[in-house]
């Protein structure tokens, strides 16, 4: 008789039976696209939201932090049923929810903004919640399916979570680099729950047998259609905006530039010098008495939306040279298509992050800078900042002019600030606004809206720029010296190391009409 020498049989995990294994690719498959599924719901909801929230850094504070207790709740919530109930009946149904979910997400959250506002911020949560969970709740749920001994718990759980990671990667990239450049978002969601109703409709069949997804599938098919009906629709989804064209009924060749819900240019096609918007005609009011009347100017300007003041001065100063940092390829496809911007009026326009423009830029080499990059409801922090402004300063000759657009409500901490920042800058400033909202009419509350800072260093003629805001009916007045400095207050300046923008600024709220 043989002695026992013991066995070398490795220990086995309970729960999972031979013939209940997933194989390795098919495992690797669904983990992948689960967690590839995952970010791409939380980019385009940051996009979806975007109009109602603005692009700021609580939005996207607050969709980051869903998506992580979604994927946090579906990972202990899978691996947990997973114990309890046969994973195989699992992933089906996971896919298949998740997927119409996301389908729905487009005309759910743009209905919401439109007729319920109150409950955005509760629908958007459950658009990102309930997908998210049931996603994330895949990699356990196929981590079970893949263990038969647990001699390979580590190989089979450290694969799977590299595959998962490895998905949430290319979901990202694919989504920000890729599919928003090229797709509108509604479209993103609907594809990606048809593929997620077509992956649970595949997951079934591979694992119990067909089982029937007709009822998700008109769930798809239904926030589809649904989809082309809903309030809020755009005329293009560029890389950053929801953009719209609007025309004016009593101008035929009139135009408004519509971004996120804010009204952002005015254009008029036919005659450029009209100017519509009283910041526009606040800045060329300041322009026009800094410089002499018709001489062409170097021009250079951050941001670029319907290119309103670029064409007046290509209208008012003929030979004039502007160079335009706008960061929106697709704004700039709608100047061309739709507003009729001209290759040979005289402007350039480059698709680039207006600060990396400006380092391009050699020192005085222009006359002017304007700064307009800011919107109603997101500001780029890092235009605001005392380091951006030395860039403008840099870019300027030496009697050059820094001319920038402000928006700001309530009590104007955002404005204060970067009035306070501009002057540890240049050697004059002034604000030009409503005398509410600069501190010029003490006994009246501030309505907030756009200002105008001039910044130099060389003094520039206020009282000529007071009589062209009259001319042009502003009803706007000039805040310097002792006055600006008792508005400005206690503002610090913002640097690149503190800009806590998204914390001042009060934004503009579509929805409110302020």
């Amino acid at each position: 008789m043989s002695p026992v020498t013991g066995s070398s049989s490795p220990p086995v995990a309970e729960g999972t039976p031979q013939d209940q294994r997933l194989g390795p690719r098919t495992a690797a498959v669904l983990v992948f696209g689960s967690s590839a599924a995952v970010l791409v719901v939380e980019i385009v909801a940051l996009r979806l939201l975007a109009p109602y929230l603005g692009l700021t850094l609580e939005t996207s504070t607050m969709v980051i932090g869903i998506a992580l207790t979604a994927i946090a709740f579906g990972s202990w919530l899978g691996g947990r049923v997973a114990d309890q109930v046969d994973p195989r009946r699992l992933i089906g149904p996971a896919l298949g929810v998740s997927g119409a979910v996301v389908a729905l997400t487009p005309v759910m959250l743009r209905t919401t903004a439109e007729w319920a506002p109150a409950v955005l911020l509760l629908t958007a949560a459950l658009t990102i919640l309930v997908p998210g969970a049931l996603l994330s709740a895949v990699t356990p749920i196929v981590t079970k399916l893949r263990l038969t001994s647990l001699a390979e718990t580590g190989t089979v759980v450290g694969r799977l979570s590299g595959v998962g990671t490895v998905g949430a990667i290319v979901g990202t990239v694919l989504t920000g680099f890729v599919l928003i450049a090229r797709l509108p978002v509604s479209g993103i969601l609907i594809g990606l729950g048809t593929l997620l109703v077509a992956g649970s409709a595949l997951a079934e069949w591979r694992t119990r047998g067909w089982r029937s997804t007709a009822a998700l599938t008109l769930v798809v098919l239904a926030g589809g259609l649904a989809t082309t009906v809903a309030p809020g629709g755009c005329d293009a989804e560029t890389r950053y905006h929801c953009a719209r064209v609007v025309a004016d009924p009593d101008r035929g060749s009139g135009r408004t530039l519509v971004l996120d819900g804010v009204r952002h240019s005015y254009v008029d096609i036919d005659d450029p010098t009209l100017l519509t918007f009283e910041y526009v005609r606040a800045i060329a009011s300041a322009v026009d008495s800094a410089f002499p009347e018709g001489e062409p100017l170097d021009a250079h300007h951050l941001g670029g939306g319907g290119l309103t003041f670029p064409r007046y001065l290509a209208a008012t100063r003929p030979g004039t040279r502007s160079l335009v940092s706008e960061i929106d390829g697709g704004v700039v496809r709608i100047d061309r298509d739709r507003l009729g911007l001209s290759p040979d009026g005289g402007i350039d326009v480059r698709v680039e992050d207006g600060r990396l423009g400006l380092r391009r830029l050699d020192a005085g080499s222009h006359d002017l800078v304007v700064g307009d990059a800011f919107g109603g409801v997101s500001v780029p922090w890092h235009l605001t900042t005392v380091e951006a402004m030395r860039e403008v300063r840099r870019v300027l000759d030496e009697d050059g002019l820094y001319v920038a657009n402000l928006i700001d409500h309530g009590d104007m901490a955002f404005a204060r600030a970067e009035v306070a920042t501009i002057d540890a800058v240049f050697e004059h400033i002034a604000v030009l606004g409503k005398p509410s909202d600069i501190g010029l009419d003490p006994t009246s509350t501030p309505a907030g809206g756009n200002l105008v800072v001039l910044a130099s260093d060389r003094p520039v003629d206020l009282r000529a720029t007071q009589a062209a805001l009259d001319a042009r009916e502003t009803g706007w007045k000039i805040a310097t010296d002792g006055d600006l400095t008792s508005w400005t207050g206690t503002a610090r300046p913002l640097t690149d190391d503190h800009a806590p923008v998204d914390q001042l600024l009060q934004p503009y709220s579509p929805r409110s009409g302020k």
